[in-house]
């Protein structure tokens, strides 16, 4: 038996009584949650944040409600330059071990991970990799290919911090022996993410996946970013063959010499292998990894713009949409068909219209902002994610991602949201039959009035009305509508883009310090200037 196979059934048993834990909480959510956090008052009154909010006298959900205000990055953020100082017990008891960068389209953030917020993680990655070989045994029998967050040339610099910035790569998340045990499972090596030329990132990856024909399952954040990696296989394709067959690794772009040091033995030479691709070609991932089960990506929000490409491409082959996962906390996971809060991972409230509410009290088909009191140290903060209630696990919520709630573009008083946007995208493309590559709204400012212009890369001839339509759906918001009316905006335009407009949408997201990992294709920028992006 493989040693990937072996490990994979490891990682499995290891985490049956996790499974077995989660499944159970799944049918008493407010005990679950109300156990959780008592658990982080006790643990952590003795802390900085625990003494200045009086931690030690809360005894319910309602007074630390009443005791702790909701917080957004601005009111965390001085409370982790003391941690990067050198200050010890600050907002947990829990070591940190890490400050992990995060940006989004906004400020970077540094999340404090402690091995209480590792722990967390583990309950909810634990539970849904059960339940995947629980419904297809041969997911554990090959190796896996977990998306490498690559360290790109450009990154920001590290800031001065008493505490190590950054994960080694992206497997520690999980801490321990489980990192370990997750990486004799994995089919491309984490040396890779300190390429910091993306071509040769791409070329290197593509080589180790061609390599491991058992590939049985791909996680990936973002549709495109596999639809990318097919789409310059036939670019590379004679190198690829000859690096497989020979063991060698020589990419096209730069690679520091650690790097090369680091994969050196990774790859053997397989004649054999060499010669079954050559036969398939580049045009069928299906035929190139015959034993991979399933993909999984982000399939809410604006990602599922671009999961019709990637079916194209994965034929029979079995997509699943991803819970609510971000560096700060996970939200929900895939589990025996729905997606479920993570209730054993971290304490939730939910921004409502008429008040705060807990996990139990969600309501089908409501729709909340997601607050999160975690064991790495945010307490009541505000991740500005929304969701809707779409089903229940149990007695627990099942919830899909719509978009981020902070995320707006204001000119002149219109206050365009990203699930507003994402939602008008949507029903226009419905409309139409229209499955586009890429589409981004954003401010177009170079010349007269300002207005709005859909940069929209589709492979068939835009059809008459698409325009209309989209002004149509944008005017159901009032202050657009009046902006509009008043002449403040003009109408909105749609502007045909040719190829690879996510792919200038990445490099220019990369350009303003933004990492691969942490880069999530929106319906809406904020920002002008797209026209030269594209190449109008």
């Amino acid at each position: 038996m493989r040693i990937a196979t072996l490990a994979a059934l490891a990682w499995t048993g290891a985490n049956l009584p996790s499974f077995a834990r989660y499944r159970a909480a799944l049918d008493d959510p407010r005990r679950a949650q109300e156990d959780l956090l008592l658990g982080y008052l006790r643990e952590n009154e003795s802390t900085a944040f625990g003494r200045a909010h009086g931690f030690a006298r809360l005894r319910s959900v309602a007074e630390y409600q009443d005791r702790v205000p909701l917080a957004r990055w601005d009111d965390v953020a001085p409370w982790v330059d003391r941690i990067a100082a050198g200050e010890r017990d600050v907002l947990t008891r829990s070591r940190v071990r890490v400050l992990e960068p995060t940006g989004g389209s906004t400020a970077t953030k540094r999340i404090p991970y402690t091995t209480a917020l590792q722990r967390e993680l583990r309950r909810a990655v634990g539970p849904w990799m059960v339940d995947l070989v629980r419904r297809d045994p041969r997911l554990a029998r090959g190796r896996s290919y977990w998306a490498i967050t690559p360290v790109l040339a450009n990154a920001p610099a590290e800031e001065d911090s008493r505490v190590r910035v950054g994960f080694e790569d992206d497997a520690e998340y999980l801490g321990g022996r489980w990192r370990r045990l997750v990486e004799s499972t994995l089919a491309v090596p984490a040396a890779l993410r300190f390429v910091p030329d993306v071509e040769s990132f791409r070329y290197l990856t593509l080589l180790f996946l061609l390599a491991a024909r058992d590939l049985t399952l791909v996680s990936v954040w973002h549709p495109s970013f596999l639809t990318l990696l097919f789409e310059v296989l036939p670019r590379h394709w004679g190198g690829l063959i000859a690096g497989v067959a020979e063991g060698r690794i020589r990419p096209p772009g730069p690679t520091p010499e650690s790097v090369r040091a680091g994969l050196e033995g990774r790859l053997t030479a397989d004649p054999r292998r060499a010669r079954e691709l050559e036969r398939i070609g580049p045009e069928d991932p299906t035929r190139i990894w015959p034993e991979l089960r399933l993909v999984s990506c982000w399939s809410d929000g604006h990602a599922a713009l671009h999961v019709p490409a990637l079916r194209r491409w994965m034929r029979d082959v079995p997509i699943q949409g991803k819970g609510l996962l971000a560096t700060e906390a996970c939200v929900s996971i895939p589990f025996e068909g729905s997606r479920p809060l993570a209730l054993r991972s971290h304490f939730f409230e939910f921004l409502a219209k008429d008040r705060v509410r807990l996990s139990h009290e969600l309501e089908q088909g409501g729709e909340y902002s997601v607050v999160v009191t975690t064991g790495g140290g945010l307490y009541r903060y505000r991740l500005e994610d929304r969701v809707r209630v779409d089903g229940f696990a149990g007695r627990t919520p099942s919830v899909r991602f719509l978009g981020k709630e902070g995320h707006v573009s204001d000119l002149v008083g219109e206050k365009l949201r990203e699930d507003f946007v994402a939602g008008a995208l949507a029903r226009t493309f419905e409309a139409f039959s229209l499955e586009p590559r890429f589409a981004l709204l954003a401010p177009r400012t170079e010349a007269g009035r300002p207005r709005y212009a859909l940069y929209l890369e589709c492979d068939a001839p835009l059809p008459a009305g698409v325009t209309l339509q989209l002004e149509r759906h944008l005017e159901e918001l009032g202050d657009y509508r009046y902006a509009v009316a008043l002449g403040q905006l003009a109408p909105v335009e749609v502007v045909a883009i040719r190829n690879d407009g996510l792919a200038a949408y990445l490099r220019r997201c990369q350009e303003l310090g933004q990492r691969l990992g942490d880069i999530k294709p929106l319906a809406l920028s904020s920002r002008s200037g797209w026209s030269n992006v594209f190449g109008m």
